[in-house]
């Protein structure tokens, strides 16, 4: 029997609808909103609005890619959280209105634990247990996988994630937002010119608002000498601020490998689209033997395809909800 899902994500300011079926991801449809770019970040009002405009055209296209239709689908899994609520409560709405009036079960997602199950929408497939660096604008975590409903959070950031720490520096570049891909581009460019200190923190938790207020005395400092500091040196800031991200990244995820034993690692979240972090988890994984997984781009940032995928994983263990479920705009990882 083929069991076919459509899977909504509305946690931030992507609205996105797939449709897997027997865990393969038949279409995988996102709608991006540029109203935010000229606000430096996401406006969460503004966002909750264009989901509105934008989720029943995003699932009527990823179900005519999919050459389904509703009368096809055998049940709807949706992000209830973490995320922006006016943003969830859209996606939440949507689902349990056409999982009601379809008489079809609904399977909660975690928004989280979908990035580390992106790794399933294509080969290779890691094996349980595997280590996987979830990186985005608002977690940094490595997570030990046991199985597609039992993860541990071995560690995680004490204040800002990863990807927060490449838009707050594109800000201070002046650069536009996203910035995290900016940087990336020109990085490329530039040389590891300027040294950042490292957070000394134990264990395989991180921290990088230390880091961001190191970049920021470093900027004025350089700007107060020399008014065109950043435009005549903009590369090699990038890749000087791009690298230390992703030593203090590398540096814990060997640290998780050696403590646990665990030689099947990968990388998800939006930051593992950044191609430095790309290239350093190859360039380790060669030296320490490890086998790597890093998702396809379109598998990195919020989609449904990773939705779809956690959630027929989920359905296949029987994990319902009723229409009482609400959304969560902060989610525990055990949840």
């Amino acid at each position: 029997m083929n069991i076919s899902i459509l899977a909504i994500e509305s946690s931030c300011d992507d609205t996105s609808a797939a449709v897997i079926e027997n865990g393969r991801v038949l279409s995988n449809r996102t709608a991006n909103q540029e109203v935010h770019s000229i606000y430096g970040g996401v406006v969460p009002e503004l966002a909750s609005r264009q989901h509105l405009i934008n989720i029943i055209p995003v699932i009527d296209t990823a179900l005519k890619d999919a050459g389904k239709t509703l009368k096809d689908i055998n049940a709807i899994a949706f992000t209830r959280g973490p995320g922006l609520l006016g943003s969830l409560i859209v996606g939440v709405s949507v689902a349990k209105t056409l999982a009601l009036s379809l008489d079809i079960p609904l399977v909660e997602v975690h928004h989280m634990k979908a990035h580390v199950l992106a790794h399933f929408a294509e080969d290779p497939k890691p094996p349980f247990p595997f280590l996987c660096l979830t990186v985005s604008g608002g977690h940094t975590q490595i997570i030990r996988v046991n199985d597609y409903d039992d993860m541990e959070v071995l560690g995680s950031t004490k204040d800002d994630a990863a990807g927060e720490a490449f838009d707050k520096t594109g800000k201070m570049l002046g650069l536009e937002y996203p910035a995290g891909p900016i940087i990336d581009k020109l990085a490329q460019q530039g040389v590891h010119k300027f040294q950042f200190p490292e957070p000394q923190i134990e264990g395989l938790d991180f921290s990088f608002s230390g880091l961001k207020t190191s970049i920021l005395y470093f900027l004025q400092k350089q700007v107060a000498e020399n008014p065109n500091f950043i435009v005549e040196n903009l590369a090699d800031i990038c890749c000087s601020v791009q690298n230390t991200i992703i030593h203090i990244l590398m540096r814990k995820l060997i640290k998780a490998a050696a403590m646990t034993g665990i030689n099947h690692i990968g990388i998800a979240g939006g930051v593992s689209a950044n191609s430095g972090l790309r290239q350093a988890l190859s360039k380790v994984g060669e030296e320490k033997k490890w086998t790597t997984y890093i998702p396809a781009f379109e598998y990195c940032t919020d989609n449904a395809g990773m939705i779809g995928i956690a959630g027929y994983h989920l359905y296949q263990k029987g994990y319902f909800s009723d229409q009482s479920v609400t959304p969560l705009s902060r989610m525990d990882f055990g949840m």
